[in-house]
């Protein structure tokens, strides 16, 4: 029998080409389809639970940590009295990523952070490196902040109570006569159990702990102004602009963190209004506490003195009042300020990857969420465990710098990603807009590149490895199993 539907006055449509190779690489995600999904996850919803104070506290958790209590002893031999200017350079250059994370954030209010942003505007090779950029930013600093905060509980318990633990017990293999960090493992579990309870829970116990690590840095203000000498600025920028510059690039990873609210899109009650000023408000604090500190700093102890000084701070309490109480106050305030740290960054971590995991780019275990608590468990479980063994058992050295190579190429991409909607969706309502159109995105995009390549050879090397592993690993399980590919691999060539 003749097939009239098929007969040459009627033609057979022809089947839509599969869509090629580069294609399906620079697929893009509707921004509508990215806020339509979020909360979303295997078996559950994530909660909205948390305010513009809870997600104000989770930057400054994450960004106020290591950097003051350490960074001072680091930053003030390059630049002198004028570290102080350093730290609002360094700001301002903050500034730039802040203000496009507060754009997008606002936009496109989701888990993924960057990753999602990137998923949007770049498609979704970019958005792959750009998530495991992430992974490595976020796992790996958890383990390097886990062993600052073993050594830090050491000078606690020696100052308070003549402890100290076992080198065994105390170091990573390899380290000082280490076989397995102990304390690291601990305060990554502590971690997981307030991450396990929920959102709310975890940001109710990270607001206690930042509100500690403030009010320890405002006390250290006003007895470190008791020992002030005006004859400490007499020179105030003895190294000249070149160390301010020296000093700024330093001290610029003090900074990192602020965009970790941007990982609790999906679990802010009014994300586009409350995440973009979360950001800038915890980028405003963190600054003024900086600036402040560092000023009352070298005003109370001469600057030359700094050099090798890991402790300044509590050395600086200790002189003034000529009572090593005030030091080991400042010490165990130090241990609450790393936790809170280890706290938000692993939060940031497992929301990240629930949103690769939703997406289909990682295994759908890490996007499975607990009914009663609203909390991705798994997830939570899997990063703490890898994370806890990363950093009681493995020696980081080099691999801890990595991490700030992959924060700044986020970074980066990020300022990009503002340029790229502003393009293709000029229309779309923005809770917040970066002022002076493309200027400031581009400022912050250079400024980023600049720090990369002021980065170390082995550092790059490192990044290198890192980014090899990402791309296998997203050609053999990601590229097929997107669900972009398997639900509809045309419409998802080109955003709508």
């Amino acid at each position: 029998m003749l097939d009239h539907g098929a007969s040459p006055q009627n033609p057979p449509t022809p089947a839509p080409a599969s869509p090629g190779v580069a294609a399906r690489l620079m697929r893009r995600k509707p921004v509508e389809r990215l806020i339509a999904e979020g909360g979303q996850g295997e078996g559950g919803t994530l909660r909205r639970s948390l305010g513009l104070w809870q997600l104000t506290m989770i930057s400054i958790g994450a960004t106020l940590g290591t950097g003051i209590f350490v960074v001072l002893g680091q930053a003030v031999p390059k630049a002198g009295p004028a570290v102080t200017l350093s730290f609002v350079i360094a700001g301002v250059t903050a500034l730039f990523s802040a203000l496009s994370y507060a754009e997008l954030a606002g936009t496109i209010p989701v888990s993924g952070s960057s990753y999602s942003y990137a998923y949007a505007t770049m498609g979704e090779l970019i958005a792959w490196v750009c998530g495991w950029c992430l992974l490595l930013e976020y796992g790996v600093s958890v383990a390097a902040v886990a062993v600052g905060w073993g050594e830090y509980l050491n000078e606690l318990l020696d100052g308070t109570l003549g402890v100290t633990l076992p080198a065994a017990l105390a170091n990573p293999p390899g380290v000082d006569g280490g076989v397995f960090n102990l304390p690291a493992l601990i305060v990554i579990l502590l971690a997981m159990v307030f991450l396990l309870g929920g959102a709310k829970e975890s940001a109710r116990a990270n607001t206690v702990m930042v509100c500690v690590k403030i009010a320890a840095l405002v006390l250290f203000c006003a007895i470190g102004f008791m020992g002030f000498k005006s004859g400490n600025y007499a020179h105030f920028m003895p190294l000249g602009m070149d160390g301010v510059s020296a000093a700024a690039a330093t001290l610029f990873f003090s900074y990192i963190g602020f965009d970790a609210a941007s990982t609790a899109g999906e679990e802010a009650k009014d994300a586009q209004r409350d995440l973009p000023r979360a950001i800038m408000l915890s980028l405003v604090i963190v600054t003024a506490l900086y600036v402040l500190v560092a000023a009352v700093a070298v005003g109370a102890r001469p600057w030359r003195t700094f050099a090798d000084s890991e402790a300044a701070l509590a050395q600086i309490m200790t002189d003034v009042t000529g009572q090593s109480f005030w030091g080991t106050l400042l010490a165990f305030c130090a241990v609450i300020a790393i936790a809170s740290v280890v706290l938000t960054v692993l939060y940031g971590q497992t929301r990240i990857l629930f949103a690769m995991s939703r997406d289909g780019l990682v295994p759908k275990v890490f996007a499975r969420v607990h009914p009663k608590t609203g909390a991705p468990r798994a997830n939570t479980v899997i990063v703490a465990l890898f994370c806890g063994v990363l950093a009681a058992a493995i020696p980081l050295g080099q691999l801890a710098d990595a991490t700030s190579i992959g924060t700044l190429f986020a970074f980066a991409l990020v300022n990009v990603a503002v340029v790229v909607l502003r393009r293709t969706r000029p229309a779309m309502r923005r809770s917040f807009r970066v002022p002076l159109g493309w200027l400031l995105p581009v400022l912050g995009f250079v400024c980023c590149a600049w720090m990369m390549f002021s980065l170390s050879a082995v550092t790059w090397a490192v990044f290198g490895v890192w980014m090899a592993v990402g791309l296998v690993f997203y050609f053999l399980y990601g590229y097929r199993r997107s669900r972009l590919a398997t639900d509809d691999p045309l419409a998802a060539t080109a955003e709508k």
